[in-house]
């Protein structure tokens, strides 16, 4: 029918939100609400894992006010990754804040299993490095720190989930304790050949398989809401962008430019193991088929831009960055490597910190606007190199998406780095897009992959200049982040 919509429930780090899709892929109804960030200690990061409900609840209800009686074929969920929550099975009240997928308190741990020689091991079942960036070792950290969580998770009283989880289980009153197979692959417990809990890393980290919830694939019906919806899709945030950008053939890639940069690579039905420190994971599941991807994740992408207004007061709009640095022609030989939470793929190094190289008495607030906008690039533009030399497979274009696209300098200066075209696609919101595809193919609203890929549009596309000197760039790039690595122990 021409007048139904599929629902996205578009779960952030900073925000959740709720957007409708037509069968064109427009969006037709939107809200947002942001929730509290809580940083306890130096390098802790969590969230009210009730208000992270509430307010998800409250856009959904708003959105659905919003629908002048259109008909809801169905509803996807997509969500900040490696967060990690745990709750009463009985009552759903949880037992700790969430733990954010930015927390770094798990550093030391993770360290230690390291000097024990488990990484390779986890590396090989999960295609993910011993970092405290995924959910295993937060989730292990709970059941350590919150008195009686262990012997509770081990008699079956407690949950774990990642945040979809958390979601479908308020969406279904407690019915479904589910997670879909992209985030499990985020939580170093999920054996990325089988698709399933591995017991042998669980009694590593010693979780108890109890408290898991059942791995789906990204796109069945898992349970309706009590208003009848069916939940039909789920995939991490990633994920979903990589299904909302249509990179459904191998050697296709997008990167988000959000707080974080998250670059993906669809391999195919190859789960290619990194040489280059990146991270195998499963791109999605659909109809029976598992597909995998590589994936690059810089920490401090745009936040870099949030750190110049607020905590240096250079700007007073994150907008303003644009302005500023295109003050000045280039970056007057300055380097910033925002390593403020560690150093992600493909460094691997939680203990490297913010670093500023290449000053001189010239430098201007231009040149640092200019260095933070750069830092972004040559970040993602690291990853890219990785990803080529992993898969074997050329880039042929990079599509992208993310709050910093509308940075027209950012997107020129990838461009020209990666000496490739860089596509800004028609429909932005690729997250919640690819959540409504992936509900939208389970429903019958749309019959296929290659239908999607007809729909999908581009609004720009960035034509790398000649002659731009990306290999010297570069190489200066990696000096100033050598010396930010290790900075404290």
């Amino acid at each position: 029918m021409s007048d139904e919509v599929i629902l996205a429930l578009d779960q952030g780090t900073t925000s959740s939100r709720t957007l409708a899709f037509d069968r064109e892929g427009k969006v037709v109804a939107v809200s947002q609400q942001e929730f509290t960030q809580h940083f306890p200690q130096p390098g802790w990061v969590e969230h009210d894992a009730e208000e992270i409900w509430t307010s998800q609840e409250g856009t959904l209800r708003d959105v659905l006010g919003q629908l002048d009686g259109r008909k809801v074929a169905g509803m996807g969920i997509t969500n900040q990754r490696e967060t990690t929550v745990v709750w009463d099975r009985a009552t759903g009240e949880p037992v700790h804040r969430a733990i954010v997928w930015q927390d770094r308190r798990t550093a030391g741990f993770c360290g230690e299993m390291k000097g024990k020689g488990l990484e390779e091991r986890f590396v090989e079942k999960t295609g993910l490095r011993l970092d405290p960036y995924f959910s295993g070792t937060k989730l292990r950290w709970i059941l350590d720190h919150v008195e009686g969580a262990r012997e509770r998770a081990e008699r079956g009283e407690l949950c774990f989930g990642t945040v979809d989880s958390l979601l479908i289980w308020k969406l279904t009153g407690g019915r479904v304790h589910a997670t879909d197979v992209t985030n499990a692959s985020r939580t170093l417990l999920m054996n990325l050949e089988t698709g399933v809990w591995d017991e042998e890393l669980c009694e590593l980290l010693e979780i108890p398989l109890a408290m898991l919830p059942e791995v789906k694939s990204c796109s069945e019906v898992y349970g309706e809401t009590e208003e009848g919806i069916a939940i039909a899709g789920v995939a991490g945030d990633q994920h979903a962008a990589l299904f909302g950008q249509a990179c459904f053939e191998a050697g296709m890639a997008k990167n988000t430019y959000g707080t974080g940069c998250f670059l993906l690579m669809n391999t195919g039905e190859e789960a290619v193991k990194s040489e280059n420190n990146l991270l195998t994971t499963v791109a999605w599941e659909v109809d029976g088929k598992r597909e995998y991807a590589l994936e690059g994740s810089v920490f401090i992408g745009g936040a870099v831009v949030q750190w110049l207004r607020d905590g240096l007061g250079m700007i007073s709009t994150s907008e303003e960055v644009n302005e500023v640095a295109a003050t000045v022609e280039d970056n007057g030989g300055m380097y910033l490597v925002p390593a403020f939470a560690g150093l992600g793929a493909p460094h691997w190094d939680p203990f490297a910190r913010g670093l500023a190289v290449g000053m001189t008495r010239g430098t201007t607030k231009g040149h640092f606007c200019r260095a933070a906008l750069e830092s972004i690039a040559f970040q993602s533009a690291e990853l890219v190199e990785c990803m080529v030399a992993d898969s074997g497979l050329p880039l042929q274009e990079l599509r992208v998406d993310g709050g910093a696209t509308s940075s027209e300098l950012l997107m020129q200066f990838q461009a020209d780095l990666l000496e490739r075209e860089v596509v800004r696609p028609g429909v932005t919101e690729t997250t919640g897009l690819g959540a409504a595809y992936l509900a939208g193919l389970a429903v019958g609203v749309w019959g296929s992959k290659e239908e999607i890929a007809r729909q999908w549009a581009v609004e720009k596309t960035f034509e790398p200049k000649g002659d731009f000197g990306s290999e010297e760039r570069m190489a200066a790039w990696k000096r100033a982040v050598e010396r930010a690595k290790g900075w404290v122990e």
